[in-house]
């Protein structure tokens, strides 16, 4: 048994010749967003602490769907959304519809540490967070350049965009038709600390020209998001696909109920439930082992164990 870390900056269609100019900041926060992670394993911080450290310095870096970085509604608005949960007392907080909480994350962990509740939304998220004192911007923070000039193409090709995807608006199940000119994607942190003590945490933007009000899987618990004392995974991909197949609750039913390793249930889980070009999770188990599988073109990820193992991959 020993730490392990593992987080990831969003799955979809990622082209294998994605420009270095794209590719290279991401790769770049990834890797220092993951020392950071680990330095906090190794001071003894708590695996919740930790990711909700490396999610809130993955929410402040525009290169990545959540924070300051997300993706505008058909109204040109932010509607950042996150969770967390301590797989050791299952204890949650989400929160969805923010328009100007600078880490929304932290405002989840606030839910579920400071309320008798689990998930709160839109103004009563806001009203919360102001009661809180937490750090607050004015909307026009989190509109940036990058993100005006992709809503305008969304909209100019009746779209909405899923991570590093971008698909018409479905009227079925089918999975979306890859295109690749997407440059997003939503963040997540998973961590177990030499303990077996496990946490989770997920922050995103969500789709770029969503309806206003539209919630994805991120905040919904067991599908975007779930820790238990066997495992934690944080999702990411076409909400509505995750949310369908439970992706994260099922690789921790599979572990607990058909005793499947956290890389059988993973992969299980990634290839046979939810459809093909949708999802990608990234796993850790009480026991130190780690799994980022996904079924799209590629998952911007990286991970690290107490006994040496580092990756930092995309395809």
């Amino acid at each position: 048994m020993g730490w392990a870390i593992a987080l990831h900056g969003g799955a979809g269609d990622i082209p294998m010749d994605l420009p270095a100019d794209v590719r290279e900041p991401r790769e770049a926060c990834l890797r220092h967003c993951l020392q950071m992670g680990i330095d906090a394993l190794k001071a003894h911080k708590s695996p919740l602490d930790v990711v909700e450290l490396v999610v809130r310095e993955l929410e402040n870096n525009e290169y990545f769907n959540a924070g300051r970085g997300s993706v505008l509604t058909s109204s040109g608005t932010v509607e950042m959304e996150a969770c967390i949960m301590d797989g050791n007392t299952k204890n949650c907080g989400a929160v969805s519809g923010l328009t100007t909480v600078v880490n929304a994350i932290s405002l989840a962990r606030l839910v579920m540490e400071k309320t008798p509740h689990i998930y709160l939304a839109f103004e009563g998220a806001e009203a919360f967070a102001r009661e809180q004192g937490v750090e607050t911007m004015d909307p026009s923070h989190f509109i940036t350049p990058r993100n005006i000039e992709r809503l305008k193409q969304a909209k100019e090709a009746n779209r909405v965009q899923v991570d590093y995807n971008t698909r018409p608006i479905p009227k079925d199940n089918k999975p979306p038709a890859p295109s690749g000119d997407s440059e997003l994607g939503t963040v997540g942190c998973v961590a177990v600390d030499s303990y077996g003590h496990l946490a989770t945490a997920t922050s995103t933007g969500g789709l770029v020209n969503k309806m206003v009000g539209r919630i994805g899987d991120t905040p919904v618990i067991g599908a975007g998001t779930y820790a238990n004392k066997l495992c934690a995974v944080s999702a990411t991909g076409q909400g509505d696909a995750i949310i369908r197949a439970t992706v994260a609750r099922d690789v921790a039913a599979l572990m607990e109920y058909k005793g499947l390793s956290l890389k059988e249930a993973a992969d299980f889980v990634v290839e046979e439930c939810a459809p093909k070009g949708t999802t990608g999770l990234i796993a850790v188990s009480a026991t130190g082992e780690v799994t980022m599988p996904f079924n799209t073109t590629g998952m911007f990820r990286a991970c690290a164990t107490e006994y040496g193992h580092r990756e930092l991959a995309i395809w």
